[in-house]
């Protein structure tokens, strides 16, 4: 019996349910009953009534965000490292201290935050969805957080004011995408559709042909006519781009971005977490209690 197939028969045993973000590793992609973006997951992991256990393989604040939703369900994150730097680059002392600067001002956090940050924003938001949820503040200005090139990107959809917090909040591995190795790609594939996702720079979207989060892409490949691709975000998203497009290309625009605490989990990992049900994510319910308002003023808005 392989690995993946113990895996398998653990999660019936167990009632679990396995989700992967588009940016993990092939094998956990193939083992898992639904691949998506962070919210995606989280809500799947609440329509699935009968699982009693989430293995959710992504980074921390994506096991946050399902333990704040699925309150009577056990998450367990297969291994503790995996967090986002970006995450960890906004303190809830930050966010404290913006908010007395901008007394009034509505505070908008991207869901790639911390379980502690989430409760001291009014709304979440997803990259797929910033814009949609920012002009749907009733201001116009809002604090946003924590990554500025999402800010940046909002601000110039919306025309809102969006003051970025921390300044200078970024994904270290989407900071890699240069416009440079686009230019160079494109003149090998001139018929190659460019899609960014929107944590890149702003000189690397306005090369871009269409600018979305991972599930957007995805759609975006399925329905463009394009028959070549040059992907602008984390290398994981390219085994479910393929898999879905047999008969396209995709390139990835810089072949070294490749998130290492996404790539920390593991079938190994992932086995011995469920198997033991260790590295259960918790989140105290004080806390919870205002992340999943938050969380769920969102959902309320699509």
């Amino acid at each position: 019996m392989t690995l993946a197939d113990k895996i398998l028969k653990l999660k019936a045993e167990k009632s679990a349910l396995i989700l992967a973000h588009n940016y993990q590793r092939p094998e956990i992609q193939d083992i898992a009953d639904y691949v998506g973006d962070s919210i995606e997951l989280s809500r799947r992991a609440m329509e699935e009534k009968d699982a009693k256990i989430i293995v959710f393989s992504a980074v921390d604040f994506m096991a946050e965000s399902a333990a704040i939703l699925n309150p009577k369900k056990k998450v367990l994150l297969p291994v503790l490292g995996a967090r986002c730097p970006m995450a960890q680059m906004l303190t809830v002392e930050e966010i404290k201290r913006s908010k007395s600067q901008h007394p009034r001002t509505p505070v908008v956090l991207y869901v790639n935050t911390l379980a502690a940050a989430k409760a001291e924003c009014d709304i979440c938001c997803t990259s797929a969805n910033a814009v949609e949820v920012v002009s749907s503040v009733d201001a116009d200005t809002v604090l946003f957080g924590p990554d500025r090139n999402l800010a940046e990107y909002v601000q110039r959809k919306t025309g809102k004011t969006v003051i970025p917090i921390p300044e200078w909040g970024f994904c270290p591995t989407h900071l890699l995408f240069q416009p440079e190795d686009v230019l160079i790609l494109k003149a090998r594939h001139p018929e190659a559709a460019v899609m960014v996702h929107p944590e890149c720079t702003f000189e690397m979207k306005k090369v871009g042909d269409f600018v979305g989060s991972t599930s957007q892409m995805c759609r975006y490949a399925k329905e463009c006519k394009a028959k070549t691709f040059i992907v602008g975000t984390e290398e994981g998203v390219l085994h479910r781009l393929r898999k879905d497009n047999p008969a396209k290309k995709f390139f990835l625009a810089y072949t070294g971005a490749l998130c290492p605490n996404m790539k920390l989990n593991t079938l190994e990992r992932i086995y011995v977490s469920l198997k033991e049900e260790k590295n259960v994510v918790t989140v105290p319910e004080p806390i919870a209690k205002q992340a999943r308002k938050a969380l769920q003023k969102m959902f309320e808005l699509n």
